[in-house]
């Protein structure tokens, strides 16, 4: 074998070293992440649980304790199936029960193996639906200026359309700045177009100001002294789209939603809320965008404790049906 060929094999054995040892360290900061955000999930079940502070919701309590269960946090499999057992919030289901019992009895929970004993001897335990992890959005590689973006979808011709009819200034600042934040240009030229058709100056009947159309209280959030300083408006807006794609975990549906109309407004509507004014402006900026969907750091915020709720399915009761 020549020098040069076992040079070659020399680095590609160092590189699926480096490798493996990469790999080998991430499952236990994942590990960490996930346990973390597991126990704020359990939090947030546990105040709709008892109605501490906010409204008492039960289904919505097992749904949070079920994201928490997901994530390997022992205790709120044992309450989610104490909710299955006892039919609080959800229908009764003495096999989606046993299975969150005997999940958390492994995990040393003496509790988990003292009601399978006592109520569920016999059951077969069943993996209740709510443990299976949403299905991932399908791969997408797109091809920008020639290099590979996973994880975007996107429509180079509308890209291009967006880039050349805006003025060159604002597409030149959006270009320095949005890199900073992770925000792909044409998102926050769509909703710089859409809020203010690119005026620095201006000001809506809500006091809504300058190219972002920044409220005081956002720009206050996002360290904006001077909201009709282009600079600083457009980073107070590309830091607020930054959080927002953290909190709705890239869908740009609910992000353009929450932008028009608030964070809180798309939680309390379990989606886009059905404001015409709201739902022209979010068809508006992803079709100026070109986008259906963008890649977000997870590190910015928690998820918006609703987003299992907007994703999920509505499925009639049977007295919502008699109710007609």
């Amino acid at each position: 074998m020549s020098p040069a060929v076992l040079k070659r094999c020399a680095a590609a054995a160092l590189l699926m070293l480096s490798g493996a040892a990469a790999l080998a360290a991430a499952p236990r900061e994942d590990a960490e992440s996930r346990m973390r955000m597991a126990l704020l999930l359990r939090a947030d079940a546990e105040r709709y649980e008892k109605g501490d502070g906010v409204p008492r919701d039960d289904a919505f309590a097992a749904a949070m304790y079920c994201r928490a269960a997901r994530a390997g946090d022992a205790e709120s499999q044992f309450r989610l199936g104490w909710i299955y057992a006892y039919g609080r919030g959800v229908p009764r289901n003495d096999a989606w029960a046993a299975h969150m019992f005997q999940l958390a009895a492994d995990k040393g929970i003496p509790q988990g193996a003292e009601m399978l004993k006592r109520m569920l001897s016999g059951v077969a335990p069943e993996q209740p639906d709510c443990m299976l992890p949403p299905a991932p959005p399908p791969a997408v590689i797109t091809m920008i200026n020639g290099n590979a973006r996973p994880g975007l979808v996107t429509d180079p011709a509308q890209r291009t359309r967006l880039f050349d009819t805006a003025p060159k200034k604002m597409v030149e600042l959006v270009k320095k700045l949005a890199p900073q934040y992770r925000i792909q240009p044409e998102l926050a030229l769509a909703i710089m177009q859409a809020e203010s058709n690119f005026n620095p100056a201006a000001v809506s009947p809500k006091n809504a100001q300058g190219l972002m159309q920044l409220i005081p209280a956002t720009a206050e959030r996002f360290n904006v002294r001077d909201p009709f300083d282009p600079v600083q408006n457009v980073r107070g807006g590309l830091a607020y789209l930054r959080w927002l794609l953290a909190y709705f975990e890239g869908d740009l549906k609910l992000v353009a939603a929450a932008y028009n109309a608030g964070e809180g407004t798309v939680d309390r509507h379990l989606g886009v809320p059905p404001y015409e004014e709201t739902r022209g402006y979010v068809d508006r900026v992803l079709s100026t965008a070109g986008l259906t969907n963008h890649p977000f750091d997870a590190s910015v915020t928690r998820p918006s404790p609703r987003l299992e709720l907007i994703r999920k399915p509505r499925v009639e009761t049977v007295s919502q049906r008699r109710g007609r």
